[in-house]
C-alpha cells in the first residue's frame, strides 16, 4: 500500500535565509489563506528564529504578528511551528531557564503548535529544558538534530542524541540540514535508523538547497520512512533556501507515494503576493547571490543564508588587505580569491575548533575566526589573532559540549590566557531573570500582554524591546529603508533627517593611520576602523566626550540612529551619532570606552 508524505511550508525560514526582513504582518494576512486554498500543506513554519526580533526592529509587536498569522491556520486545521535555539531559545545568546520555559506557554496560547528545538552543539543537555518546557506549555515537542558533514558526525552520533531526547519525551525529530551538506545516503540511513527503533516518532526532514544535494536527500529519506517534508514556493525556492514543492510532489508521486494535490491558481497568486513583499521594501535587504546555487558550499559547509553578510564582510576587508599586501610588495587580492582563500580556511579552523555544527550561531563564530585568521595572515600575522568573546566561550564549553576535540594548539592558547575550561550544566551558567523584568515594568507601568507575552519579549530580546517602546526601532527601520532604497537608485521620499557617510577611501585612510584595525560589526556590510587618538584636536566631540589616548572610530558607511556595537580583543566599540547631523567624508563620528 502507498504511503503518504506531507508538506511543511517554511514560509518564515523562506524569508530569514534570503533577507534580513520578513513580511509585516499586514501582509502574512494576505498570503495565509492563499497558503489554505493551495491544499498541499499540512504544516506551515509561521514564527521562530529572529522573526520576533526583526518585528521589534521593525519597530511593530511581535505577539499581534504571531496571534494574527498563525490564527488562520489554526481555524484551517494547519499544523504552525516555530524554530528555537534550545538554550539561546530566540535570540544568539544563552537564556535564563524561567525565561525559556514562559516562552513555550506564550506561544502555545499565540497558536504556535510545534516547537521545533536545536542546539548548535546537539548537546543533549540544552535540548532536555526545550523537550520537558514544550510539552509542560502544550507544545508538540520536535528536536532536530543539526546535521552536518564530518569524520565524527556518524549515525551512531546522531542516534545516541536521538536516544537521549526519546528519553526526555520528544514527540518527534528534525533532521535539520541547515547547509543542505548532509549525503543523501547517509540521510537516508539515519531516518531508517530513528524509525526502526522508535516507528512512534514523526520524522521531518529539512534541507536547505545551496549546494545541491537536497532533492536527492529527500528522495532518500522519504523512502526510509520521513513523514515531513519542508518546502518552499516561488520567487523564493531554490537558491540558497529550500527545494520547490512543485517539484518535490512530483518526484514522490513518481515514486509511487501518496502527495496532495496543488491548487496551482492559489500557488501563483502566493507567488504574486511573496513578490509583491519583495517589491514592497524586502527585496532591498535581499542579497542577489542567494538566489544561486553553489558547489562551493560542498567544502566548507556554511549555511546558504551567510553568504550575503559573509560577501559584505569581504567587501569590507578587501581594502585594508589589500593596502596591506602592497606594503609587503605583493599582489592584491580580487573578491572571488578572497571568497576561495576564506573557505579553504573554514575548512582549516572547523575541526580544530571541535567540529561545531555549522548552524547559528557556531557557524558565525566559525566563519569569523577564519576571517580574522584570513585578514592577519594576509598581513604577515600570525593565525588566531583575534578570537571574540562568543567564540571563547563556544571553546571553553559554556554554552555547551564541542562534538569533537579541540586542536592542542587552541587549548595552550586559552590557558596562555588564563582562560578556564566549564564542564558543567551550560544552563547552570545563566541564572533566573524574570523577576527583575517583571520589576521594571512595574516600575515603567507597561502592560505584561495577554498570558505575559510583553514580559515575554522583554526579557527574551531587552534592547530590542526598549527601541520598539520608546519608537526609535521604527524611525531607525525607516532610515534604513531611506537608505537602501537611495542606494538602489529607487526613488524615495526623505521624511527625516538621514545621517549620511559619502564614499569611504581605504586607501587614503589606511595611508594615514598605518595602524588601524578593521573591526567587523553587527550592521551588515558596514566595518568599522579602531585606531587611537594621539590628539585630540583630530576627534570632533560629536554626541559625547573624547580625551587623548581614547580608541575612536570611523566608519565606511553609517545611516540613521544605530549604536553600532563590535567585539575587538574583548572591548565594546559602540558608535554615536547625533540625529540629523551631516557626517562629511573622513569625519570622525564614533568613540568608545
Amino acid at each position: 500500500m502507498a504511503r503518504e508524505i506531507k508538506f511543511s511550508l517554511v514560509y518564515r525560514d523562506m524569508w530569514q535565509s534570503s533577507g534580513k526582513y520578513v513580511p509585516r504582518v499586514d501582509q502574512l494576512k494576505q498570503v495565509a489563506p492563499v497558503i489554505i486554498d493551495m491544499g498541499c500543506f499540512d504544516r506551515v513554519e509561521t514564527n521562530g528564529g529572529a522573526f520576533e526580533q526583526v518585528n521589534l526592529l521593525f519597530g511593530e509587536n511581535p505577539n499581534k504578528a504571531v496571534r494574527e498569522w498563525t490564527a488562520p491556520f489554526n481555524k484551517a486545521g494547519i499544523q504552525t511551528h516555530m524554530l528555537e535555539r534550545g538554550l539561546n531559545a530566540l535570540r544568539m545568546n544563552p537564556v535564563p531557564a524561567d525565561v525559556r520555559a514562559l516562552m513555550y506557554k506564550v506561544k502555545a496560547k499565540q497558536g504556535t503548535n510545534i516547537s521545533r528545538s536545536f542546539c548548535g552543539l546537539n548537546d543533549h543537555r540544552n535540548l532536555e529544558g526545550s523537550v520537558k518546557y514544550a510539552k509542560a506549555g502544550g507544545m508538540i515537542s520536535q528536536v532536530a538534530l543539526s546535521i552536518t558533514h564530518s569524520p565524527i558526525h556518524t549515525v551512531e552520533y546522531y542516534m545516541d542524541i536521538v536516544d537521549k531526547v526519546v528519553g526526555y519525551g520528544c514527540d518527534e525529530i528534525c533532521l535539520k540540514d541547515m547547509a543542505g551538506i548532509g549525503r543523501p545516503a547517509f540521510l537516508g540511513r539515519l531516518t531508517k535508523a530513528i524509525k526502526d527503533k522508535y516507528p512512534h516518532i514523526l520524522v521531518q526532514y529539512h534541507g536547505h538547497t545551496g549546494p545541491g544535494f537536497s532533492v536527492a536527500s529527500m528522495l532518500e529519506v522519504a523512502r526510509a520512512g520521513a513523514d515531513y517534508l519542508d518546502v518552499a514556493i516561488e520567487p523564493l525556492s531554490w537558491g540558497k533556501v529550500h527545494p520547490d514543492v512543485i517539484t518535490i510532489r512530483e518526484m514522490l508521486k513518481d515514486d509511487g507515494f501518496l502527495v496532495k494535490d496543488i491548487n496551482m491558481d492559489a500557488y501563483m497568486e502566493a507567488r504574486r503576493l511573496t513578490q509583491s513583499f519583495i517589491d514592497d521594501f524586502l527585496g532591498y535587504f535581499i542579497d542577489p547571490g542567494n538566489s544561486k546555487m553553489s558547489s562551493l558550499l560542498v567544502g566548507c559547509g556554511l549555511p546558504g543564508g551567510m553568504m550575503g553578510s559573509m560577501m559584505a564582510d569581504l567587501k569590507g576587508f578587501q581594502g585594508a588587505i589589500n593596502m596591506s599586501l602592497r606594503n609587503q610588495g605583493k599582489k592584491e587580492v580580487s573578491l572571488n580569491d578572497l571568497v576561495v582563500m576564506l573557505f579553504k580556511e573554514v575548512e582549516y579552523v572547523w575541526p580544530r575548533l571541535g567540529y561545531p555544527p555549522l548552524v547559528t550561531p557556531f557557524s558565525q563564530y566559525v566563519k569569523n575566526v577564519a576571517l580574522m585568521n584570513l585578514m592577519h595572515m594576509l598581513k604577515g600575522e600570525p593565525r588566531w589573532s583575534t578570537i571574540d568573546k562568543d567564540t571563547w566561550n563556544m571553546i571553553l564549553g559554556k554554552t555547551g559540549k564541542l562534538p569533537g576535540h579541540l586542536d592542542p594548539e587552541i587549548v595552550k592558547l586559552a590557558k596562555d590566557k588564563g582562560l578556564e575550561f566549564y564542564d558543567g550544566n551550560p544552563q547552570d551558567a545563566f541564572p533566573d531573570e524574570l523577576d527583575r523584568f517583571r520589576k521594571e515594568m512595574k516600575e515603567n507601568k507597561w502592560d505584561f500582554g495577554k498570558d505575559d507575552e510583553e514580559l515575554f519579549e522583554f526579557a527574551m530580546h531587552e534592547r530590542q524591546y526598549r527601541d520598539y517602546k520608546s519608537g526609535i526601532a521604527k524611525q531607525r527601520f525607516e532610515q534604513e529603508l531611506e537608505a537602501a532604497k537611495a542606494k538602489a537608485g529607487a526613488p524615495i521620499v526623505v521624511t527625516r533627517p538621514v545621517i549620511e557617510m559619502p564614499a569611504f577611501d581605504i586607501d587614503k585612510f589606511v595611508a594615514e593611520h598605518p595602524n588601524a584595525k578593521p573591526v567587523q560589526s553587527t550592521v551588515k556590510g558596514t566595518v568599522i576602523w579602531q585606531y587611537d587618538v594621539a590628539d585630540v584636536s583630530q576627534a570632533p566631540n560629536i554626541g559625547t566626550q573624547v580625551k587623548t589616548g581614547d580608541t575612536i572610530c570611523t566608519v565606511e558607511a553609517y545611516y540613521g540612529l544605530e549604536d553600532i556595537k563590535t567585539n575587538f580583543d574583548g572591548k565594546i566599540i559602540a558608535v554615536f551619532a547625533k540625529q540629523g547631523a551631516r557626517v562629511n567624508k573622513g569625519e570622525i563620528i564614533a568613540f568608545v570606552e
